[in-house]
């Protein structure tokens, strides 16, 4: 094939290539082909990001447990690892979703490629100046979070576009997330004001925002969809059941965790009323966590075992009611013994169990089907789930009290190691499979 020539769909009469026409397929790996479908772009760009902040908070935590590196801070650390992790490559998967099974909701047509590729070009290049420039300068960091926000708010505002131009009579979903993706804009702005005038506090308030009210509103809105259709289609003798009000707890409960953080943020746990919050909080998580556990078992939590890349789904979403179960059980001790000890835990089961698992399960999903494979999850992602798994429940021990001083900074070591390492090995088998055409040769 001339490199220099457009890729050609193959097309035959019977609609599947023939064996000697998949012979003659160009079998390279080319940045055109990237451009072939929004998916490609988005996964491809959001696996750039996702390997080099697992690479640079590994290479923090190394010089935090050796000082080896004698790495410089213009800015915090862990603000910086909470902005990429919240803000970074999550929006990018974003948008190899929503630009990909959103108009088949909305019953429109899709956007081209080339009119997603700067919005999503500015996000994953904003993305890497912010990790450089927490190194290197304030001003290259904030450069960094300006660009990326942007691309952000571009992407939103063609969703947006897809949105208002639908005639079809169910929009919820659809709706529900570009909302979403609108308050998140807000809080990269939100996170850059407040880092411009070193308002740390704030800015973490509105990281937490982002966080809960943007990318937790569209996992579960997407969860709520496609999980019970998931399951009901790979699973016959399992049930599509998701009635609203389902949908309307889960939205109910990530604005719950967005008002707590603002409520953190003007001093509330420490004043004479932060006891009866801390009480009621808890209290609510608990509920909260009980139910979602319940609902992922109603959803075939156990039948999904017989098929891995079902239960991946499953096991992630259960991840989101276990997080719940944390957070209500740290207010409850902050409640009883005067200081929480399990809050990071919580955090780090809902972003690396549920938010990560959901992350891997659905992509792995959409790239089989979309790179003409089969949709399965074979021994390598299998093994990469699990290698997940091992590292989320590192971080999470690393929050356990009673663990030693000096194993906490080796303990958060390895979790970020084996986090760095699972990330990059599923980036780049997934990412080779983005800039070829389909194994079976259709278009796409």
């Amino acid at each position: 094939m001339n490199p220099s020539r457009p890729p050609i769909p193959l097309h035959v009469a019977s609609g599947k290539p023939t064996a000697e026409a998949l012979a003659q397929m160009d079998k390279h790996w080319r940045w055109r082909y990237v451009m072939l479908a929004p998916h490609r772009l988005g996964f491809l760009l959001a696996m750039v990001v996702l390997a080099a902040s697992g690479l640079w908070w590994a290479l923090v935590q190394v010089d935090r447990s050796t000082g080896w590196l004698g790495l410089p801070s213009a800015l915090a650390p862990t603000m910086v690892h909470s902005a990429v992790m919240a803000f970074g490559f999550i929006p990018l998967f974003f948008s190899g979703f929503l630009f990909t099974a959103g108009p088949k909701w909305l019953g429109v047509e899709p956007l081209p490629v080339q009119a997603l590729r700067n919005p999503l070009l500015a996000q994953a290049a904003g993305w890497l100046l912010w990790l450089a420039g927490a190194h290197l300068h304030a001003f290259v960091a904030l450069a960094g979070l300006a660009l990326a926000g942007g691309g952000l708010a571009g992407m939103t505002a063609q969703f947006w576009g897809r949105v208002r131009l639908s005639q079809a009579q169910d929009q919820l979903h659809a709706r529900v997330i570009a909302c979403a993706c609108v308050l998140g804009c807000a809080s990269v702005a939100g996170l850059w004001l407040c880092l411009a005038v070193d308002a740390y506090a704030l800015a973490r308030a509105w990281v937490f925002t982002g966080l809960w009210g943007f990318v937790v509103v569209v996992y579960v809105t997407v969860a709520h969809r496609m999980i019970p259709f998931f399951t009901s289609s790979a699973m016959p003798m399992v049930q599509a059941w998701r009635p609203f009000w389902v949908l309307w707890l889960m939205l109910a409960a990530a604005l719950l965790q967005v008002l707590a953080a603002w409520l953190e943020w003007a001093g509330v746990p420490a004043s004479a009323a932060g006891p009866a919050w801390g009480l009621v909080h808890g209290t609510l998580q608990l509920v909260v966590g009980g139910v979602l556990v319940w609902l992922a078992c109603v959803w075939g939590l156990v039948q999904s075992l017989k098929n891995k890349l079902l239960a991946m789904l499953h096991i992630g979403f259960l991840w989101l009611g276990l997080a719940f179960l944390l957070g209500g059980v740290s207010q409850w001790l902050a409640w009883g013994l005067g200081t929480g000890v399990l809050g990071l835990g919580a955090l780090h089961a809902l972003t690396m169990g549920c938010l990560a698992s959901l992350m891997l399960a659905m992509v792995t999903r959409v790239s089989c089907g979309h790179s003409g494979r089969a949709l399965v999850a074979d021994r390598i992602a299998w093994s990469l789930f699990w290698l997940l798994q091992a590292a989320t429940v590192l971080r999470i021990a690393a929050a356990v009290p009673g663990v030693p001083g000096a194993a906490l900074p080796w303990l958060l070591l390895l979790a970020a190691l084996l986090w760095a390492g699972t990330m990059a090995a599923w980036g780049v088998r997934l990412g080779r499979w983005y800039g070829r055409l389909r194994a079976d040769g259709r278009p796409g």
